[in-house]
C-alpha cells in the first residue's frame, strides 16, 4: 500500500474495513471485543501505513464527544440516585449527555462497563467504584480518560475523588446518641470489604466515638452482614445480655431493614431503642416518629464532581488529583 501523509484513525479503519472504534479498542489491547482474523488485519494495516499510535492518542485528546459515563456500584442507594441527578443536571447545562450504567456491586460488570464506555470514547468518567478493578482504573488514566471517583476511594489509584468524611459522619451519630442518654449502642452495616473505603471509615468513626466517650467496645454490637441477614443478626442482639438502647444504622438500605425489625417486634422509637441513620432518605420526616439521620450534602458533592471532571475534559486543570471530602450534617428529628 502507498503510505498516506498524516495518517489518521480513519484510514486505518478503512484499510482494515473495521470501525473507529474497534480500531480504538485494538491500540487499548481491548482484544476481547473482537476475532482473532480482525486483531491481525489491523496490525497488518497499521504496519503498512505506518500509522502511530500516539499521533492517535492527540487526535482524540483534541476532540470531545460530548458524551461522559457515569458507572455506579449501587443505583439502589438514594446518596447515588440524589448524587447522579446533579450530575447530569450540570452537564446538560453544558451541552454534555450521560450515559448512565448500574454495577450492582459486581465488578465484572463494572469492569464490562469501563470498557465499552472508553471503547465509545467519551470525553470523562465519574465512578462509584466497586473497589476492586485497579487495572482496569489504572488503564482510563493512562490512556489520559478524565476520572473522578464519587463515593469510595481507592488506594493506589491516583484520581480526583469526592466522598464524605465517613469518620466525622459516624462519630458524630453516636455522640448524638450519647447525649440524649444511651449508653449501649449498637452499629450495623453491610459486610465489611476492605476496598468499600465508607464502610471501614464509618467503622473506624464508631469506635473512636466509644472511645472518646469512655463507653466499652463490644463486638456484638457491632453487626456487618448482608441485608437478608440482618433482622436475624438484630434478633440475636435483642435476646442477648447486651441489647443495645441506641442503633447507628450504616446507610439507607440497612437503616430500612432495621425499621422494619423493629416493628415487627413491636419495639419502641425511642422509647426502648433510638436509632439515627447514616445518610438522609426521602421518607425521614414523615416516618413515626421522624427519623435522625446524619446528611451528606449532596448537593456540593454532585456540583463539585462536576466540576471537577468538566476542568479535567476541557484541560483547564493539570494539578495533581486530590481528594475531595464533605462534612456531613446532623438532621435531628424524633428517633434519638
Amino acid at each position: 500500500m502507498k503510505q498516506p501523509k498524516n495518517v489518521t484513525i480513519d484510514d486505518v479503519a478503512k484499510a482494515a474495513g473495521v470501525s473507529k472504534s474497534t480500531v480504538s479498542q485494538y491500540l487499548n489491547k481491548r482484544y476481547e471485543y473482537m476475532s482473532e482474523r480482525t486483531r491481525k488485519k489491523i496490525e497488518q494495516v497499521i504496519k503498512e501505513l505506518q500509522f502511530q499510535p500516539n499521533h492517535h492518542a492527540r487526535n482524540l485528546k483534541s476532540r470531545k464527544t460530548k458524551m461522559i459515563g457515569i458507572i455506579v456500584a449501587n443505583i439502589q442507594h438514594a446518596f447515588s440516585t440524589a448524587i447522579i441527578r446533579i450530575i447530569e443536571q450540570a452537564m446538560e447545562e453544558r451541552g454534555i449527555h450521560v450515559i448512565i450504567c448500574n454495577a450492582d456491586d459486581n465488578t465484572e460488570k463494572e469492569a464490562t462497563y469501563l470498557n465499552l464506555l472508553s471503547a465509545r470514547n467519551v470525553d470523562g468518567l465519574i465512578v462509584f467504584p466497586t473497589g476492586d478493578n485497579y487495572e482496569e482504573y489504572k488503564r482510563l488514566l493512562e490512556n489520559q480518560i478524565p476520572v473522578v471517583f464519587m463515593d469510595r476511594k481507592i488506594e493506589g489509584v491516583l484520581a480526583d475523588t469526592v466522598l464524605l468524611d465517613n469518620e466525622a459522619a459516624a462519630f458524630l451519630a453516636v455522640s448524638t446518641l450519647v447525649k440524649t442518654g444511651r449508653k449501649t449502642i449498637a452499629m450495623l452495616t453491610l459486610p465489611l470489604i476492605h476496598s468499600v473505603s465508607p464502610r471501614v471509615e464509618r467503622i473506624t468513626g464508631y469506635k473512636n466515638a466509644l472511645q472518646f466517650y469512655n463507653i466499652e467496645y463490644r463486638d456484638e454490637l457491632l453487626i456487618c452482614a448482608p441485608l437478608r441477614d440482618l433482622k436475624t443478626k438484630l434478633a440475636e442482639l435483642f435476646n442477648s445480655d447486651h441489647k443495645p438502647d441506641g442503633i447507628v444504622a450504616g446507610n439507607d438500605l440497612v437503616l430500612k431493614e432495621a425499621l422494619s425489625f423493629l416493628k415487627e417486634n413491636e419495639i419502641s422509637i425511642p422509647g426502648d431503642v433510638a436509632i439515627i441513620g447514616i445518610d438522609d432518605v426521602s421518607y425521614a420526616d414523615i416516618y413515626h416518629p421522624s427519623l435522625t439521620t446524619i446528611a451528606q450534602p449532596v448537593e456540593e458533592m454532585g456540583s463539585k464532581a462536576a466540576e471537577i471532571l468538566l476542568e479535567r475534559i476541557e484541560g483547564k486543570s493539570d494539578s495533581v488529583p486530590v481528594v475531595y471530602r464533605f462534612s456531613p450534617k446532623l438532621i435531628m428529628r424524633q428517633s434519638c
